[in-house]
């Protein structure tokens, strides 16, 4: 399986969309996750939006965030934000627990966090700690 194919495989935007809006009621939720949700604005309602464009684009779905902002640039975009391996390995945790919470199938979220890790890894701005 190819991450292009996940989008379908998940089942659309609609599974995304449920997958993207448990990623952050638990960062707004869980105490576990506060230095990620200190990075955020108060209302996450943006948030949820563009982190559903752009994963909508990585896993083969419509490109709704390239189409609307252009290139990603992911880390440029991030650099504004102390990033380390304690907001990294937040943002998995998090993430995972979404992919579990939403019940996607266990090969398509161990596809899916491969991809994630090798993403907020290299969104890291700050020497390990």
């Amino acid at each position: 399986m190819h991450l292009t194919e996940a989008y379908e495989l998940m089942g659309g935007e609609t599974v995304l969309r449920r997958l993207v809006d448990r990623f952050y009621d638990l960062m707004d939720e869980d105490p576990d996750y506060y230095r990620i949700r200190k990075l955020h604005p108060e209302n996450l309602a943006s948030s949820r939006q563009k982190l559903f464009m752009f994963l909508s684009g990585l896993t083969g779905g419509p490109s709704l965030y390239t189409d609307k902002y252009g290139e990603p640039r992911m880390r440029t975009r991030h650099l504004p934000f102390a990033i380390g391996v304690c907001e990294r390995d937040q943002w998995l945790s998090c993430m995972n627990r979404a992919m579990e919470d939403t019940g996607l199938n266990e090969h398509l979220s161990k596809k899916l966090a491969m991809a994630f890790y090798q993403t907020a890894d290299f969104m890291r701005n700050q020497p390990e700690e």
